[in-house]
């Protein structure tokens, strides 16, 4: 008797338990969880802006025109000095340069670039160049906001399209002509230094301050790891401790926790842009029952021009009615002294769209707002005014941005 008790409360206990791995598995599939490191990032660990200002030479004539953009020949003729050709300052003026462009030079040094490493560097005209094409930067210094010099840029530009200008003055252009990239174009000449080996603490910095999904992050680290590392600073920053069996190897724990994933929370929110007539809607939107009504007014306005001819062997009209105009019987026009008249005909045209008042019921999910809203059956532009009002009444919970 014991003996069949036990086998039908094993039975139990194990219908239970593939119950409950049932249920967890059906959570996590149906939770939306991303990784940390995909909403927040180490603090510290980014790239730095370099800038230069360099010359590109070996254009076909679309080069900046030197009679109006004086600092191009100055240009030039410090680069030949520095190659020990010397320019007297007299003759600068009268440098003409056809096939030079001044250009700014930008770059992105990535975290822990070691020097040697190359990076692609973003070269744009300042002058009036036509285009880039066929160019080849000379060696430029890219500087820090610090002055210094952090990579040295050279090599042939790309710029990813072409133009051509015929005798007459037309011609044909693709893509843009005077923005071009360099690949690999800049050698790292200067480490920005950064010794992650030797934190005892790192800041969690996320993308989105939200004091929800901070504590949701700093809660998974800690349940994670089994202890108290990870706590909130606000709903940006994260203090996490490096716990002591990955002092040695920081790489490795820095690499478990940005993998961890975490479900973001998000505020309700409704995205407008009235250049474009683009609506996005957030998940946790919601409204109110609310009525709604609106309908279009059109204003039509046509203007056309009537001639009417003068009738043959009409007399010359007396001084006084010279070139007036004298209305006619049954729509016709009658111009004394055989003149021809041009008279505009202006016809306008008020039309107003009659909807029925819609009833937009309260909303518990995007989907049933969707669908609401389409049951009226606007245009984006009208979906716009609608949203407006139904915020100004109260009744759209959440956050309206209008970009």
């Amino acid at each position: 008797m014991f003996g069949h008790f036990r086998t039908k409360g094993k039975r139990h206990l194990y219908v239970i338990f593939i119950f409950y791995s049932l249920f967890s598995i059906f959570l996590s599939t149906n939770s939306f969880a991303v990784r940390i490191k995909d909403i927040a990032s180490i603090q510290g660990v980014r790239p730095n802006q370099l800038i230069g200002y360099g010359l590109v030479t070996g254009l076909n004539g679309t080069g900046d025109k030197t009679d109006q953009i004086k600092f191009i020949a100055q240009s030039v003729a410090n680069m030949l000095r520095n190659m020990g050709i010397n320019v007297p300052f007299k003759d600068v003026s009268k440098i003409r340069l056809k096939n030079v462009a001044a250009v700014m030079v930008t770059a992105n040094i990535p975290p822990f670039a070691k020097i040697g490493t190359t990076i692609d560097v973003l070269v744009s005209s300042i002058g009036d160049a036509k285009s880039l094409q066929g160019g080849a930067l000379a060696l430029t210094p890219l500087k820090g906001a610090d002055g210094k010099v952090y990579a040295l840029a050279q090599g042939p530009i790309s710029i990813g399209g072409f133009g051509a200008t015929g005798a007459a003055g037309g011609g044909i252009q693709k893509n843009h002509l005077t923005v071009g990239r360099i690949v690999n174009g800049a050698i790292i000449e200067r480490q920005i230094p950064f010794d992650i080996t030797r934190k005892q603490q790192l800041n969690i910095t996320l993308d989105i301050c939200d004091f929800t999904t901070i504590l949701r992050i700093c809660d998974t680290i800690n349940h994670r790891f089994g202890e108290y590392i990870a706590r909130p600073v606000d709903g940006r920053t994260i203090d996490l401790h490096i716990p002591d069996s990955y002092k040695n190897n920081p790489v490795k724990f820095i690499a478990l926790v940005e993998n961890i994933s975490v479900e973001p929370d998000t505020i309700a929110k409704v995205i407008i842009n009235e250049r474009t007539g683009t609506v996005v809607i957030g998940e946790d939107v919601k409204i109110s029952t609310v009525a709604v009504t609106h309908g279009n007014l059109t204003i039509e306005i046509k203007e056309q021009k009537q001639v009417y001819p003068a009738y043959p062997f009409a007399p010359e009209p007396p001084p006084e009615t010279k070139g007036a105009v004298i209305p006619p019987e049954k729509g016709m026009v009658t111009v004394p002294g055989g003149q021809t008249v041009i008279v505009p005909e202006t016809e306008i045209k008020i039309e107003e769209e009659k909807k029925p008042l819609a009833i937009l019921p309260k909303t518990a999910t995007i989907g049933e707002l969707v669908r609401a809203l389409n049951a009226i059956g606007v245009t984006p532009r009208d979906l716009i005014s609608i949203l407006q009002a139904i915020k100004s009444a109260g009744a759209l919970h959440a956050e309206l941005e209008i970009i």
